[in-house]
């Protein structure tokens, strides 16, 4: 699913009034009814006390149809005008009087802190004061109205975007912003929604389609995109009857060292679940019989030390992941740089080979097109430099993966994996899955897809999908807490089933 610029978002909306010969009037009616049936569907006529927030701009002209609607269905409303202008949309000003002939008391005018009302916790809030137009720092007691509002701890519904929280830029002020418990946002998501410092002000979104102009969606290029079930279903490769194990590749996957061979079990098995035909685990002497123990199925090559001092092959892998539990010894460095510079092999870097990377960037030279790196935010601030905010890290990240060619995977709560000026938003995962290993099963299974041919790009953006459903599945069997990174290794298997799934339909019986 797309996502688009605020100024796309605005050339949606006229695309669509002009190619329907519609009014705005009529777009904003149809936009917010979309929000009030989602309301409707969900109270179901409960007596439970409704607060509106409205601002004065086009988020407000929402509010506004939406506390019309609940009024006429019998819901116990109460509607605030947030006054911080003498500027009024004209839509706005059209709702204004439309709720005034229906509603049971007129909307009450809110112009300072005195004016607050007061809210109980059992009450259910709409905040519809600003849209994504917000460019600019609130206005002190309008601040201090939004604290209010969190404060109290009410159920709160955001239209379009939680207020106070700019489209493309952190807010002025962290506590400036509503908290909500859902937004309801217009026909595509935002990408403020996903990034860790801007996220968690809407803590579950619901996207509403109000039709706007499909032609116009389509072609815009949009800033990034969500990817899902629906997006990753295309990648797929299917296999076939009469293939065999040659067919779908040979990982190997490098790292390890004294202490630190479970990385590279966890790699290699995940390489394997992800149907890589052959595997073979290149570690310290240390970790031979670990490895051979742990994997059965895959093969082990060792160095005779317990810190790698060579990577030595004697045949082309298919894919290579490297770096998982490796160690930074001068020796290993060494044997790093000189892989990296005869190596051809599609490849994944992860953990202390981005480490070495960072500590010396003449290697980046030597990377293969499209090298896959696969940073947690620690290992991307050595990486790219620190950064002053989650924007900034963005333009660094592309910036960085422009110079050097490569696909950079930022490791989070979603994963966003960066190719040049393309944003790919991972929509699966969850808390559980911050726990440790569970980076090295990811260089394990975007490894082995690379393995299987895909390309580098669709490698990555389908292996953190995979993962992070794998960390799904596992989560819904034991809780977040109790997720271990093999948890996630079990469950790829029923990742890829998962995709194929499809949602049942309550049989219909006749009466």
């Amino acid at each position: 699913m797309k996502i688009l610029s605020v100024q796309q978002m605005r050339m949606a909306d006229e695309a669509t009034i002009t190619s329907e010969k519609i009014s705005s009037l009529e777009l904003m009616e149809r936009a917010a009814t979309k929000v009030f049936d989602l309301l409707h569907n969900r109270l179901q006529g409960t007596p439970i006390p409704i607060h509106v927030f409205c601002g004065i701009g086009n988020n407000g002209g929402d509010g506004l149809v939406i506390s019309r609607l609940l009024e006429k269905h019998g819901y116990h409303v109460r509607t605030y005008i947030v006054n911080f202008s003498d500027n009024r949309s004209k839509d706005f000003l059209a709702n204004y009087d439309r709720l005034k002939d229906v509603a049971s008391e007129w909307p009450v005018q809110l112009k300072s802190k005195q004016d607050f009302p007061t809210l109980l916790d059992q009450d259910i809030v709409i905040d519809a004061i600003f849209g994504i137009g917000l460019n600019r720092p609130l206005v002190p007691w309008v601040a201090t109205l939004i604290k209010h509002i969190n404060k109290s701890k009410c159920f709160t519904v955001s239209v379009d975007i939680p207020s106070g929280l700019y489209a493309d830029k952190i807010p002025d002020d962290p506590e400036s912003v509503i908290y909500s418990d859902v937004t309801v946002t217009f026909q595509l998501p935002k990408l403020v929604f996903f990034l860790p410092q801007t996220g968690i002000y809407a803590r579950d979104i619901e996207i509403v389609d109000i039709g706007l102009n499909r032609e116009f969606l389509q072609q815009s290029p949009g800033i990034a995109e969500l990817i899902g079930k629906n997006e990753v279903l295309p990648l797929y490769r299917s296999r076939f009857k009469y293939s065999h194990k040659g067919t779908y590749g040979h990982s190997v996957l490098v790292g390890g060292s004294y202490g630190k061979i479970g990385s590279v079990v966890l790699a290699t098995k995940a390489a394997l679940k992800t149907g890589s035909g052959l595997a073979t685990a290149y570690v310290p002497e240390c970790g031979y019989a670990i490895v051979q123990t742990a994997v059965p199925e895959a093969m082990v090559i060792t160095d005779d030390d317990d810190e790698l001092s060579e990577i030595d092959l004697d045949f082309k892998p298919s894919a290579v992941g490297i770096g998982i539990g490796l160690g930074t010894n001068e020796k290993t460095i060494k044997a790093l740089s000189n892989f990296l510079k005869n190596n051809t092999s599609p490849i994944v870097i992860d953990a202390d080979g981005i480490n070495i990377l960072a500590k010396h960037p003449k290697l980046l030279e030597n990377l293969t097109t499209q090298t896959i790196i696969t940073p947690h935010p620690k290992e991307l601030e050595r990486l790219i430099g620190r950064w002053k905010d989650d924007f900034d890290k963005l333009n660094k990240t592309i910036e960085f993966s422009k110079r050097h060619d490569c696909i950079v995977v930022i490791k989070g709560a979603n994963s966003i994996t960066v190719y040049k000026d393309q944003l790919y938003i991972n929509n699966t995962g969850n808390p559980g899955m911050a726990t440790a290993g569970s980076g090295d099963v990811l260089t394990g299974i975007i490894t082995g897809l690379l393995s299987q041919g895909y390309s580098p790009l669709h490698a990555a953006v389908f292996g953190v999908y995979l993962h992070g459903s794998a960390g799904d599945e596992a989560a819904h069997q034991t809780g977040f807490e109790a997720v271990v990174a093999g948890d996630i290794v079990a469950n790829i298997g029923t990742a890829f089933l998962e995709l194929f799934k499809q949602r049942s339909i309550p049989d219909k019986k006749s009466s």
